[in-house]
C-alpha cells in the first residue's frame, strides 16, 4: 500500500479509528483510576572511613568507600536488616514482602546508599524508609572491620531523613494516557487496514483499478430517492445526476463501437446496481442531445423499466421475437418523439434462447437501421447469459457498477465472462457513488453545483421577464408523456 491508499483508508474509516483512539484514552483512564496509588519514601545514607590525616591515606579510604558501598547496598534488602525493621514497626509482612517494595541504588563515583520505599500509605512508607536508614547504620557498624585504636573503618551515616511523600508516583496518569493514546491509535490504523483489506466490495474508482484497467466512463451520484423518480431527467433536469449522465453521453461520443452498430448493451455483475436507471436516463440523455433512441428492455427474467416508466408492459420484445408482432407495433413513444421503448412483453419460459436467437439479431440490425442509437437493458451477468449472447449483436458493452453492491471477485467474474465471448466492453459505469468517491470526478460534482444554481436563478429570471428564445430543454423529452 502507497501513502495515498493509507490517506484513503483513515479518510473511509476515520470514525472507528477516532472511536478507538478515544476508547484508548478512556481505558488508560479507567485503569489508572481503578489503580491504588502508590507513595515512594527516600532516604540517604553515607558511608565514610576511618583513616589517618596524610593525602594518600585519605584517598585509600575514599576508594574503599567507593568499593564497600555496592555490597552494603546489597545488604539492605536482606534478613539482617529487614527483619528488625519487620519487628520494631510491626508490619505484617515477610522479608521478601518487604524486600520487593524496596530499591537501592549507587550514584555513580559516591559512597552514597538511596533507599527507595515503596506503599500505599504514605506516613508507613517514610517510616520503613528511616527504620531501614536506621538498621543500616547499625548493620554498617557491626560488619565494619576494627582499624587502629579500636575504631570501625567504615562509618554509616543518615545525611537525608525520609520525608512523607504528598503526591504518589504511581499510577503516572499523564503517562498512562500518552501511552492509552497511542496504542488507541494505532489499533484504530490497525483495524482499519484490516477491514480494507477484507472489505472486498467496489466502494470508487480505486477499487475498481484494482480488478482491471477498463476505462470508468461515467459517474453517478448515490439517490436514495432514485427509485421513486428514474427519470432524473424529467423530476430534476438540472441535477448532478443529470449532468452525469450528459457526460456519460458525451464520452460515449469518443468510443469505438464495435462494428460501427450503434447500439449499446447496458448489464451489471448482479441485480441491483441501477443498470435499469441508467439504461433509461442514457437513452434519455442521447434523445436530448437530438438522437433518436430506441431502449429495449431485454431483461425477459425481472423485467422492471415498464413500472419506472408507467406503461403497460403486455406486449413487447417476445412479441416480436416470436414473430407474433412488428417492432413499429410494439414500440412506444416517451415524450415528444426522439425516445422510444420497447418493452419485454410477456416473460417467456426460455429467455436465453430468445435474446441468443436470429430473430434477436435481425431486430437489433433493423432497429439500428432505423434509430440513431439503440440502448439494450440486459439482464445481470452473473446470475445469467442474456447478456453475453446480446453483447454479440450490439457495437459494445456498458457495465454498471454499483458502489457498495458489487465485490471485487463478483465485477472480475462478469468481465471475464464478457472477455470469454470477446465482447467490446466500451467501459465501465460506476453508479450509486458517494460524494466523498468521486476523486477526479470531484470537479465535475462542484461545478454541477453551480450550474444548478445558474439555472435556478435562470428560471426565475424567465418567470419575472417572460420566456426567451431557447433550445429544446430536458423536460420537452418528456412532454406529451402517457
Amino acid at each position: 500500500m502507497e501513502l495515498t491508499d493509507y490517506l484513503r483508508v483513515l479518510r473511509k474509516y476515520w470514525v472507528s479509528v477516532f472511536a478507538i483512539f478515544l476508547a484508548g484514552i478512556a481505558g488508560a483512564a479507567a485503569i489508572s483510576m481503578l489503580m491504588a496509588p502508590v507513595f515512594t519514601a527516600s532516604a540517604g545514607v553515607f558511608l565514610t572511613v576511618n583513616s589517618g590525616g596524610t593525602a594518600g591515606e585519605l584517598n585509600q579510604g575514599s576508594s574503599y568507600a567507593e568499593n564497600q558501598v555496592r555490597s552494603y547496598a546489597q545488604v539492605v534488602t536482606t534478613p539482617v536488616v529487614l527483619q528488625p525493621v519487620i519487628n520494631k514497626l510491626g508490619l505484617s509482612l515477610t522479608t521478601g514482602g518487604l524486600a520487593d517494595k524496596v530499591t537501592t541504588t549507587v550514584p555513580a563515583n559516591t559512597a552514597i546508599v538511596n533507599i527507595d520505599v515503596t506503599g500505599h500509605d504514605p506516613a508507613q512508607t517514610a517510616d520503613i524508609a528511616d527504620a531501614i536508614a536506621q538498621q543500616l547504620t547499625v548493620i554498617v557498624d557491626d560488619l565494619s572491620p576494627q582499624g587502629q585504636g579500636g575504631t570501625k573503618s567504615v562509618k554509616a551515616t543518615i545525611i537525608s531523613p525520609a520525608s512523607v511523600p504528598t503526591e504518589w508516583t504511581s499510577p503516572r496518569v499523564v503517562t498512562n494516557l500518552a501511552l492509552g493514546a497511542v496504542l488507541g491509535l494505532l489499533l484504530g490504523v490497525g483495524q482499519a487496514i484490516l477491514r480494507y483489506r477484507l472489505d472486498t466490495r467496489i466502494v470508487g474508482e480505486a477499487e475498481v483499478a484494482e480488478v482491471t484497467d477498463r476505462s470508468v466512463v461515467g459517474a453517478i451520484v448515490f439517490d436514495a430517492d432514485a427509485k421513486d423518480h428514474p427519470l432524473i431527467f424529467q423530476a430534476a433536469p438540472h441535477s448532478i445526476r443529470s449532468e452525469a449522465y450528459r457526460r456519460l453521453r458525451t464520452n460515449l461520443q469518443y468510443l469505438q463501437l464495435n462494428g460501427r452498430k450503434s447500439s449499446i448493451v447496458v448489464t451489471s455483475s448482479i441485480a441491483g446496481e441501477g443498470k435499469s436507471t441508467t439504461s433509461i436516463n442514457l437513452a434519455t440523455a442521447l434523445a436530448e442531445a437530438g438522437q433518436s433512441v430506441l431502449l429495449i428492455e431485454a431483461d425477459l427474467r425481472r423485467p422492471s423499466v415498464a413500472g419506472y416508466l408507467n406503461f403497460d408492459g403486455t406486449v413487447g420484445l417476445t412479441d416480436v421475437l416470436i414473430g407474433r408482432a412488428g417492432l413499429s407495433e410494439v414500440v412506444q413513444p416517451l415524450g415528444r418523439g426522439n425516445l422510444h421503448v420497447l418493452l419485454s412483453g410477456r416473460i417467456p419460459p426460455n429467455p436465453s434462447e430468445l435474446l441468443g436467437s436470429q430473430p434477436m439479431e435481425r431486430l437489433l440490425a433493423e432497429a439500428t437501421d432505423r434509430y440513431d442509437m439503440v440502448i439494450v437493458d440486459a439482464p445481470p451477468l452473473l446470475p445469467v447469459t442474456d447478456a453475453a449472447l446480446l453483447s454479440r449483436f450490439c457495437g459494445g458493452v456498458l457495465l454498471v457498477v454499483g458502489s457498495g453492491a458489487v465485490t471485487k471477485p463478483e465485477l472480475a467474474t462478469a468481465i471475464g465472462s464478457l472477455e470469454s465471448v470477446d465482447a467490446s466492453i466500451l467501459g465501465l459505469v460506476l453508479n450509486r457513488l458517494k460524494a466523498s468517491e468521486l476523486g477526479h470526478y470531484g470537479y465535475h460534482h462542484y461545478y454541477a453545483q453551480h450550474e444548478q444554481a445558474d439555472n435556478l436563478r435562470e428560471d426565475e429570471t424567465i418567470k419575472r421577464e417572460g420566456p426567451r428564445a431557447m433550445p429544446i430543454s430536458p423536460a420537452d423529452v418528456f412532454a406529451n408523456q402517457p
